[in-house]
């Protein structure tokens, strides 16, 4: 069975979230993104944990059901630590087979920091000592480092990272066979590594509202059964592990390097050339992904590794719709001719994927047929994200923009 799956969200209970981050609002969302397997996200937070135990179905087989929607039990937790005299900022994601897991994690976990104060907590923990916890209680939990490239947060992050997987787990690395790309680097940036080669790589929207979810995602051809998800990734296999859905990466916010205070955005070329300092403030720019990846990497740029899981790069459709109208996302009209070309094809991902090209260009507005293929196409044009703020990918770019918008969208 072919399906969409994205492990990483966020609930209401994490800082900075929509409070329609609740079971009804992201099973309603995945069902207009065409997503059937949803990551709970917070399992380690007892007010969510409860509303999880009362709103989903337990299949017996690690999956869980609300409605259409399949859910999988998935929390991000944050490790900051010192290790060696250095400090280190870690997230990584942890995903559990059953209720009886996650409260013996939960468990244990309070013992090391407040799990009631964020839906992802932080706690004081080495991530060696995280994975030795986790897998001690249960071997058949799956932990993925996150976003693995951002610069704050993450495994090889610049400013509170390791250079290498076995330098931040030891004794415990080799249980640890998926890596999350994040939304600033894409697969073909990580094919630059060769030690990267025996990870499955996955994709995750790291979703704090539901409009966002499925942004990026997986898409699996194997049984709706937690084992058979965790063999699938943990054996790397392209039979049943499809391709992975990626934002374009310069979107993401740490593609680039810079400060946003300053408006700086530099390639990893040019802070070269002013020696990593900012040319209106002189302290050291944050060092985004790009760099990062150029600093570790041991194979040049387009080298694709012959065990290479494939991807697709695609913009949310409500970034296309907005595009075309010279209007804010955000804006109602946008949800309007959303929902309307939902209403048509079933799902986004049906639009940005599945429909043939004649299909778009009877059911949709001529210019936003046009854009969906041309974002299929890769021809986009490409403004890096950097230091936090989020890049901006165009399928038609200044000139083809029209300042009134495009009427005819509404009359799908």
């Amino acid at each position: 069975m072919e399906f969409l799956a994205d492990f990483h969200i966020h609930s209401k209970y994490s800082r900075a979230t929509s409070r329609d981050m609740d079971v009804a609002h992201i099973a309603e969302w995945a069902k207009l993104k065409g997503i059937t397997l949803m990551g709970t996200g917070d399992l380690t937070h007892h007010l969510w944990l409860e509303e999880l135990k009362y709103n989903l179905e337990d299949l017996g087989n690690g999956l869980f059901k609300h409605k259409d929607v399949y859910f999988i039990l998935t929390s991000e937790i944050s490790s900051i630590y010192s290790k060696k005299g250095r400090g280190y900022r870690i997230h990584n994601m942890v995903l559990s087979p059953s209720f009886k897991t996650t409260d013996k994690i939960n468990e244990t976990l309070a013992r090391y920091g407040n799990l009631a104060s964020d839906g992802r907590p932080i706690l004081g923990m080495d991530a060696e000592d995280l994975a030795r916890i986790i897998f001690d209680i249960d071997e058949n939990c799956m932990i993925v480092p996150s976003h693995i490239w951002t610069p704050w947060f993450s495994l090889f992050g610049s400013m509170s990272g390791f250079n290498r997987i076995e330098d931040c787990f030891e004794d415990q690395a080799p249980k640890i066979f998926a890596l999350e790309t994040g939304l600033s680097s894409d697969p073909a940036m990580n094919w630059r590594l060769s030690a990267l080669d025996k990870y499955t790589l996955v994709s995750n929207s790291d979703s704090h509202s539901p409009q966002k979810i499925g942004r990026e995602a997986n898409v699996f051809n194997c049984e709706l059964d937690y084992q058979a998800i965790r063999d699938t990734l943990r054996k790397k296999d392209n039979k049943k592990f499809l391709y992975t859905i990626e934002f374009f990466p310069e979107e993401g916010k740490y593609h680039f390097d810079g400060h946003r205070n300053c408006g700086i955005s530099w390639s990893p070329q040019e802070t070269k050339q002013h020696n990593g300092r900012c040319s209106k403030c002189g302290k050291p720019v944050t060092v985004g992904v790009m760099n990062r990846v150029e600093q570790l990497a041991d194979r040049p740029e387009g080298y694709r590794p012959s065990v290479a899981i494939p991807y697709k790069s695609l913009i949310p459709l409500d970034e296309i719709i907005a595009e075309t109208k010279g209007v804010g996302k955000a804006s109602v009209a946008v949800e309007r001719d959303y929902r309307q070309a939902i209403a048509k094809f079933g799902t986004e991902f049906e639009i940005l994927v599945k429909a043939k090209e004649e299909e778009l260009r009877k059911g949709l507005a001529p210019k936003l047929a046009e854009g969906v293929m041309r974002m299929r196409q890769g021809k986009v044009e490409k403004k890096a994200g950097f230091d936090g703020e989020y890049g901006v990918i165009s399928v038609f770019g200044g000139k083809e923009k029209s300042p009134e918008g495009e009427k005819q969208l509404s009359l799908f």
